[in-house]
């Protein structure tokens, strides 16, 4: 038995549990429970043959191991740890109490592993260009019934791949700090429901926990806490890792030039003054874009999340600008006239947005920025491969015709606005996030094929370590079959049997 897998997609899908639940919901649509034909699997793959065919996993002696013709072997990390993590989920109890050494059937003894890539990426970070597709030919989907040593599966036939290739979620850190163990367990569950980009909203307005080497006194003053509510470099790199050893791409933000009101408390003359009158009011605004120490501060200050983020793109922000400062501030309104932008504030944003776009261009990076930045009229660069253009606002047809505006002047665009998971509501409200789509819009094939995908969002105002995962899943984990799998996808009833079981097996 062997599995055919390109990169690393190592697919068993581990029954823990099953349950039904009545919630007692009476004005919500109920979906209807019933048993899928594709037991719990999620997200689903694009082609699944399941048999009746049965055999049995022996919990002492099977193995997963690499198959002679594969392209890795003992000398790739990345799947070593795999196999070991894999092992654990299947066999929780079993391998510790060594149960059962006695053979009372036929029973599956390994699961080989072939790479077929010339180049593995083993040792690589995963990026936007990594090939997630997998076939599975005679692979056995483990069907875990309880604490057994002796566990029946059904033979499967896979082929498998993601429909989009950026399957993100945002988590605010900046709001609310979040310890390092609760970042840890949810780019777990990202794995498990196959999201491939953490996009880390790392600091904000109300706190600054990234802890720069080139600027410390940016968390010392704009921390909650200068020591405890800091992310260390140690930090930041043992995230990283532990989340490209799961296929996941870490994009930080480090939103500009609004949302900085903690990066003024380290960085003396960053932000505008704002003014009541002649007089300063002693509060304020976005970052000052007339200062050269402004772009200097910059320059240094991306040239170093650059090296310390290895993903080919950096989320700028850009968005919710308030230019009632910049409007109060003299000398902008000074700078405004001599540059000719009237009273036309958007043309300021713009101003600043070209040249950090200028300064992130010289780090080799790409960027990901939110829809105001393109809604207002930014110069972008002219190669939009490098420019990913984050949707978020607005209602369904809003939305898509956002989409369809952004797709159109041939940008890349990533949707989020229906998504946003820190809005919840009574009852079952994963089926409006399940029935959402990123290419449902008016536009043309070409325009399709620039969505790269999507990304669900938790922002932090009234989220913390307390309430963030059982908020988040498994709600987002319909985000995530949507994502992934084939557009057709889409039977609520169905879904709703195999997720009830997915979320019994996340709990375990």
């Amino acid at each position: 038995m062997i599995a055919t897998l390109k990169f690393t997609a190592l697919l068993l899908a581990v029954v823990v549990c099953r349950a039904t639940q009545d919630y007692g919901y009476k004005d919500v649509e109920e979906p209807t429970l019933g048993d899928s034909q594709y037991g719990s699997l999620w997200p689903l793959p694009q082609k699944v043959q399941m048999s009746t065919v049965a055999f049995k996993l022996s919990g002492v002696s099977f193995q997963i191991v690499d198959a002679k013709e594969s392209s890795s072997g003992a000398s790739c990390s990345l799947l070593q740890n795999a196999y070991r993590r894999y092992d654990e989920y299947i066999f929780p109890i079993s391998r510790m109490q060594g149960q059962n050494k006695k053979k009372a059937f036929a029973s599956v003894s390994e699961l080989q592993v072939w790479i077929t890539s010339a180049d593995s990426e083993c040792d690589n970070y995963p990026s936007v260009t990594s090939d997630e597709s997998c076939e599975c030919p005679g692979m056995m989907f483990v069907f875990l019934v309880g604490a057994l040593s002796q566990v029946p599966i059904n033979r499967t036939e896979i082929q498998d791949f993601p429909r989009f290739t950026h399957r993100g979620l945002l988590l605010d850190s900046s709001r609310h700090f979040l310890p390092i163990k609760v970042i840890l367990a949810n780019l777990e569950a990202m794995a498990w429901n196959k999201f491939n980009v953490f996009h880390w909203h790392i600091v904000d307005d109300p706190s600054f926990p990234y802890m720069s080497r080139t600027f410390p006194q940016l968390s010392q003053q704009g921390a909650y806490h200068p020591y405890t509510h800091v992310y260390t470099p140690s930090d930041v790199k043992m995230i990283i890792e532990f989340a490209r050893l799961r296929g996941i791409r870490v994009v930080s933000e480090f939103d500009t030039p609004g949302h900085t009101q903690s990066w003024g408390k380290g960085q003396k003359d960053l932000l505008t003054p704002c003014y009541s009158g002649a007089s300063p009011s002693g509060s304020f605004g976005p970052v000052n874009p007339i200062l050269n120490t402004t772009y200097d501060f910059m320059a240094m200050f991306f040239k170093e999340v650059s090296t310390v983020f290895p993903d080919a793109y950096i989320h700028l922000g850009g968005d919710e600008v308030d230019f009632s400062c910049w409007k109060s501030n003299p000398d902008i309104q000074k700078f405004m006239a001599q540059q000719g932008f009237g009273t036309d504030y958007s043309k300021l944003e713009s101003f600043y947005i070209q040249r950090l776009l200028d300064i992130v261009t010289t780090t080799n990076k790409g960027y990901m920025i939110w829809q105001e930045v393109i809604d207002n009229g930014v110069k972008l660069k002219s190669n939009t491969a490098d420019t990913l253009i984050h949707v978020w606002k607005g209602n369904q047809q809003q939305y898509q015709a956002e989409m369809a505006r952004v797709t159109a002047s041939g940008y890349q665009a990533l949707l989020s606005t229906p998504w946003y998971l820190n809005r919840i509501s009574y009852g079952q409200d994963w089926q409006a996030a399940y029935k959402a789509d990123p290419q449902d819009f008016n536009g043309t094939d070409a325009q399709k094929k620039l969505v790269v995908g999507g990304e669900a969002c938790l922002w932090g105002e009234y989220v913390d370590a307390t309430n963030l995962t059982p908020r988040l899943w498994p709600r987002a984990s319909a985000v995530g079959e949507r994502l992934w799998s084939d557009k057709d996808v889409k039977d609520t009833n169905d879904a709703y049997s195999r997720l009830i079981q997915h979320r019994c097996r996340m709990v375990q």
